[in-house]
């Protein structure tokens, strides 16, 4: 039953005086949540009952011959299966600890390895400064890079430098 339902009964207060002593009364406020605990018990109980449920999934039509035919009452199906997801819903909203979807998030590095904290020591500073995330990232890519420019390097000035054996053939010539 909803607190509007309970408003409207007869010797009840109005939904307006509820929620004030809600705000106002400590031992009120304990009671309606234990209250509302136990309402999301109530309807999770109601999924059960209105799942088990199948006296009217199927319908009576008469066939050909006045033979007895049964038909899937697909409306009724339908109408059981939001009754059933609106519960689930409400259960999961009045008590998320019990009855609420349970959520699970996995955080990995590139392609599934685990995460790496990076961090920057810098001589002199008074602590290590932790780097940014864009700079961790590429960080890796910057030294691949320089290294490769060195050994670029490198590699030039070994063919640009005339060995001493060439240099003996080019003068004997």
């Amino acid at each position: 039953m909803s607190l509007r339902e309970i408003a409207r009964l007869p010797d009840m207060p109005p939904v307006r005086t509820i929620m004030n002593w809600l705000l106002t009364h400590e031992d009120f406020r304990q009671q309606y949540a234990q209250a509302r605990e136990l309402q999301a018990d109530a309807i999770f109980d109601e999924v059960l009952e209105i799942a088990d449920d199948g006296k009217n999934d199927w319908m009576e039509r008469q066939g050909a011959e006045d033979r007895e035919l049964y038909e899937l009452n697909g409306e009724h199906v339908q109408r059981s299966r939001l009754r059933i997801d609106a519960r689930k819903w409400a259960a999961g909203k009045l008590a998320p600890k019990k009855y609420g979807d349970k959520l699970t998030a996995e955080v990995t590095g590139a392609d599934g390895a685990p995460l790496m904290p990076a961090v920057s020591v810098v001589i002199g500073a008074a602590s290590p400064q932790p780097m940014g995330v864009v700079e961790h990232v590429a960080e890796p890519a910057r030294l691949v890079e320089r290294k490769q420019k060195t050994e670029k390097r490198k590699r030039i000035k070994r063919l640009a430098k005339p060995s001493t054996a060439d240099a003996t053939s080019v003068n004997d010539a």
